[in-house]
């Protein structure tokens, strides 16, 4: 209120005291208004978050399904299985794992001083040798297959121990739940030791296992597998329906050091299968 507008009320029926008495009463009523406005909107709230007549459970249930409706929450991921409980899945016709990808216990060992090899590195066998005696060492792959049929096998190996192309150079393999396993070499075909069939190959073998090798002058890795001393027969492996199957190897040689392992439905060519090696198959879980 401007001088002049006060000067003229104080001239009116109405005093200047009178004016400025009512003006006080005025501004402490909206005061009192606009703090008990504020209490009511705070005891409002209040109200909303505690319900009075919901129990403590009735609350924490409440407070959890506020947050699971939340959209920017992350789902934790499920841990992996453990290697015990996986099994390697075939897909259009090819197997391909690291080999260190299962369980082994000493006197195994895992070595990554090559440049030719994936994965972690490799394993060999760093103890006693057992020429004759299959089953020491032993270690078991589960395959998912999806496409029955018969298979190839082969590893990626090499000879770490010696300058010799014919020793340090075998492990035994065994599949005990196929359908058959054999070496073949054109019309050719030999059965492991032990499996209950015939003809068997010359060298070692027992219990449906083969001493499977790998040739030649050159040490390093390369993809090869053969059964029959002096006589090289590849190996086949026939799956005769879906299903889980076990791979299993043992210590033979010492110093037979091996990186990968495939097999490969035999529609499909060797080469073209080793082309395809470095995609390894998906390692799924047991239920």
């Amino acid at each position: 209120m401007t001088y002049f507008e006060m000067k003229k009320l104080n001239n009116s029926p109405l005093s200047f005291y009178t004016i400025l008495f009512l003006s006080s009463l005025v501004f402490v009523f909206q005061s009192c208004s606009k703090d008990s406005l504020e209490e009511a909107i705070d005891s409002e709230l209040v109200d909303t978050k505690s319900n009075p007549d919901m129990s403590e459970e009735e609350e924490a249930i409440s407070d959890e399904s506020v947050e699971d409706d939340n959209p920017n929450e992350i789902e934790q991921e499920e841990l992996p299985c453990s290697v015990e409980n996986q099994m390697i899945s075939e897909k259009d016709g090819l197997v391909v794992f690291e080999f260190e990808n299962e369980a082994f216990t000493s006197p195994w060992s895992l070595e990554d001083i090559s440049a030719m090899t994936s994965g972690e590195g490799y394993m060999f066998w760093e103890g006693d040798q057992y020429l004759g005696s299959p089953g020491n060492g032993m270690v078991t792959y589960n395959l998912k297959i999806d496409k029955p049929g018969t298979y190839q096998f082969i590893w990626h190996s090499a000879v770490v121990m010696g300058n010799s192309g014919t020793d340090h150079n075998d492990t035994w393999l065994r599949f005990p739940d196929a359908a058959d396993f054999y070496g073949k070499k054109g019309t050719s075909i030999v059965y492991p030791k032990g499996s209950g069939k015939s003809p068997n190959p010359e060298g070692a073998g027992a219990e449906g296992w083969f001493k499977v090798y790998r040739s030649g002058n050159n040490l390093d890795f390369k993809w090869q597998a053969s059964t029959y001393d002096n006589n090289a027969h590849d190996i086949f492996v026939e799956f005769g329906a879906a299903g889980i199957y076990k791979m299993e190897i043992s210590a033979r040689s010492s110093g037979h050091a091996i990186d990968k392992a495939m097999l490969f439905e035999t529609s499909i060519n060797k080469n073209t299968a080793i082309e395809n090696s470095a995609i390894n198959s998906t390692i799924d879980c047991f239920d």
